[in-house]
């Protein structure tokens, strides 16, 4: 008997089967039981249906239903365990009763511990009547330990499993779940770097454009009047497209790091706003910087984003403000805050013929708010009472949640 439930076991997993049988085993387990119970009914009632014995439709009795025992096994416990019963009153031996202990080992391995036990005590009654009937000296204590072991030990085994099939459940459902998460960050991460892309560019194209732009002008209205102003303008233009050329290159560099240049070319920082006041002074828009407070303990990725956020405040002021328009950069640094304001006192620019009426700001102001949230500020942008317009940010250089 021990050696049918550890061939059962096997079938499962255990190492006593070979791997191939265990495979087909689990992807056929209808024709798996079925061959159980033929090698059952051979070993037990070979001789009974040789001799066509009246005892061997008991045996058939308790060893058919176990081709359906992973279908539906309390049922199939219940038909054996009624068909034992039947056998017990009809006084009939056979060595198919361990289909009982098969079919426990079955509802342990499929059902709860409640339906378990429930059938483990069956078969400990069935195992105290058969002692009684079918010992010749009544009722002995070794055969109930011995039956009673093996019994408990069908039910162990079909527990244990019910638990590990859970727990490899269990491990296979978490590994799935990590797969999606991390399928999910990498989405997110794509996405954000994305933007992050889309910002950059945005932020260099359009304010080198817009100053080349304002330059091209300044040269077409003074090429004939003051052609040295209109040669100065160009050689700006000139200069300004080379500094696009370099932002860019240093960018894309940054971006494979594989590139040599990428080293070379630091991001733009607080220092740089001097440079770029002078950019667009020489566009046209005289601009005063002013800087308040120690900046060497801002962070790298602050001071890019301030200096982003004044390239395209000034960029949207070139662009929509009428000529003659000053504008005024301010920065104040602490220890835990860095703001940034940036004013002009132009009139909005006329709409000429087939131009769109776009506020300015409107399609940078979205990632200027991106670049402020990332250290948990904001952006606000907006007319002035007076005439002109204000952009005004402000970033936390120590993280709100106290990490």
């Amino acid at each position: 008997m021990n050696t049918l439930l550890r061939r059962y076991g096997g079938e499962h997993g255990l190492a006593v089967v070979p791997a191939r049988v265990v495979t087909f085993a689990r992807r056929h387990p209808i024709w798996a039981d079925t061959t159980l119970t033929a090698a059952l009914l051979l070993l037990f009632e070979a001789g009974n249906l040789l001799r066509l014995s009246g005892w061997a439709m008991f045996g058939v009795a308790l060893t058919l239903p176990l081709a359906l025992r992973r279908r539906a096994p309390v049922a199939v416990f219940a038909v054996i365990s009624i068909v034992a019963l039947v056998q017990w009153v009809a006084d009939a031996r056979t060595g198919a009763d361990a289909s009982l202990l098969i079919a426990l080992y079955t509802v342990a391995a499929s059902c709860d511990r409640r339906r378990t036990v429930y059938a483990l005590a069956v078969v400990e009654v069935g195992v105290v009547l058969a002692i009684v009937r079918w010992t010749a000296d009544g009722f002995r204590f070794g055969a109930f330990v011995g039956l009673s072991a093996m019994a408990l030990t069908a039910a162990v085994l079909g527990a244990n499993l019910r638990t590990r099939r859970r727990y490899l459940a269990a491990l296979e459902e978490r590994a799935q779940r990590l797969e999606r998460e991390q399928q999910q960050q990498a989405e997110l991460a794509v996405a954000a770097e994305r933007s992050r892309i889309a910002r950059e560019m945005h932020d260099i194209v359009t304010h080198n454009l817009s100053v080349m732009v304002a330059l091209a002008d300044a040269a077409t209205m003074t090429v004939h009047s003051k052609p040295e102003r209109s040669a100065a303008a160009m050689e700006q233009v000139s200069g300004t497209g080379r500094q696009a050329l370099t932002e860019m290159r240093r960018f894309l560099g940054v971006l494979h790091e594989d590139e040599p240049d990428a080293a070379r070319h630091p991001q733009p920082d607080l220092a740089r706003l001097g440079a770029l006041a002078e950019q667009v002074r020489a566009a046209g828009l005289p601009t005063t910087l002013t800087v308040q407070g120690d900046t060497r303990n801002v962070p790298p990725g602050a001071q890019l984003a301030v200096y982003r956020l004044a390239q395209e405040a000034l960029t949207n002021t070139l662009k929509h403000a009428q000529p003659g328009a000053k504008a005024r950069i301010r920065v104040r640094s602490s220890t835990d805050r860095l703001e940034l304001s940036v004013v002009d006192d132009g009139r909005p620019r006329p709409i000429g013929i087939g131009e769109r009426d776009e506020p300015r700001g409107g399609r940078g102001l979205a990632g200027m708010r991106e670049r402020a949230a990332v250290y948990g500020g904001d952006v606000e942008a907006g007319p002035l009472p007076g005439g002109g317009w204000r952009v005004s940010a402000l970033l936390h250089l120590i993280d709100p949640g106290g990490s």
